[in-house]
């Protein structure tokens, strides 16, 4: 079997990796080919056991995409785009890499006529406000934001040519992923991190908004989870609407700030600093909260067992069991 990750340099894409690595297979069949394809250089997984060719480019470029599936793999993970902070505030990238660089791959994949599996990393930005009390697998997507909209557009393609034959797809709503390592990103989400991340590290964070805010999250661990399992399973099940919104955890800011304090004591919380911010906080507002994610849970996918648990996760994976 032949895997491509696409943004495979990013969080997501490398713990992915990491994954299939270690698992070597994907649905029982051995894995022989991973690429990883970034706008900068990945690295090659510890441990693979398989061949990893690392490519970097241009996805909306002319020819990139063709060029990206010339081995046909069999499983494509479309997890690269431009982040919603930066899509809202440059609105030709965003809409050239997110919307054009998508549609480049489905068309390149059409035209190779090979049909693979194909897992779109979709958002749940692409739900707009007025919302209820929490979203059902019915509500429907009005999206706010530039990064939303591109995401909704995207998701219409994969069901569309997935009607058509020409892949096999679906598209997972990731909820925002928290804790995220390394470095703050330029995601209008990336706060709900950094108050976790950097206290947990010995550094000051910002907060920018109201710990009223309420928001959906999962962990990397089980952004990883919700890949593999979306690759693998029985499309059949899922129908014709080949969208899904993950499950996760409703949280305030304010109950992250608790949970981080049962998890690291009080010196950690110290570390956070309030200071608002207009345009996050604009943002922020248009975005949805909690959902009820039925169809999801009776396909299988699995969430986080609470925010404490995304906590210990981030300490487990990234600091080696210790707070600073």
């Amino acid at each position: 079997m032949k895997v491509l990750i696409i943004g495979g340099a990013g969080m997501i894409g490398r713990k992915l990796a990491e994954r299939l690595a270690t698992d070597g297979a994907l649905d029982g069949k051995a894995i022989s080919s991973l690429t990883l394809y970034d706008v900068v250089e990945g690295a090659v997984p510890p441990g693979a056991k398989m061949q990893v060719k690392l490519l970097t480019g241009d996805l909306p470029a002319d020819g990139e995409a063709r060029r990206m599936i010339a081995d046909r793999p069999d499983v494509i993970f479309h997890l690269a785009a431009i982040v919603s902070g930066e899509a809202e505030q440059d609105f030709d990238k965003g809409y050239r890499i997110n919307l054009d660089g998508t549609r480049n791959l489905l068309e390149a994949v059409r035209h190779a006529g090979h049909k693979p599996r194909f897992v779109f990393a979709s958002s749940i930005a692409v739900f707009g406000a007025p919302f209820p009390n929490e979203i059902g697998d019915e509500f429907f997507n009005t999206p706010l934001t530039s990064y939303g909209t591109q995401k909704n557009i995207c998701e219409l393609l994969v069901s569309d040519y997935s009607r058509k034959g020409f892949v096999d797809g679906i598209s997972i709503r990731l909820p925002t992923i928290c804790v995220r390592p390394g470095k703050p990103n330029k995601a209008a989400s990336g706060f709900f991190s950094n108050i976790m991340r950097e206290p947990l590290a010995g550094q000051e964070a910002v907060l920018p908004v109201s710990e009223t805010v309420t928001h959906w999250h999962a962990s990397p661990r089980a952004a990883v989870g919700f890949m593999v399992h979306a690759a693998t399973m029985d499309l059949d099940k899922v129908g014709p609407r080949r969208a899904l919104t993950m499950p996760g955890r409703a949280v305030t800011v304010g109950e992250q700030i608790a949970a981080l304090k049962r998890v690291a004591g009080d010196k950690v919380v110290a570390r956070i600093r309030r200071e608002p911010d207009p345009f996050i906080e604009k943002i922020v507002a248009g975005w949805p909260s909690r959902f009820a994610a039925d169809r999801a849970l009776a396909l299988g996918f699995k969430p986080d067992a609470s925010f404490e648990e995304i906590i210990r996760i981030h300490i487990e994976d990234e600091l080696g069991g210790r707070v600073a």
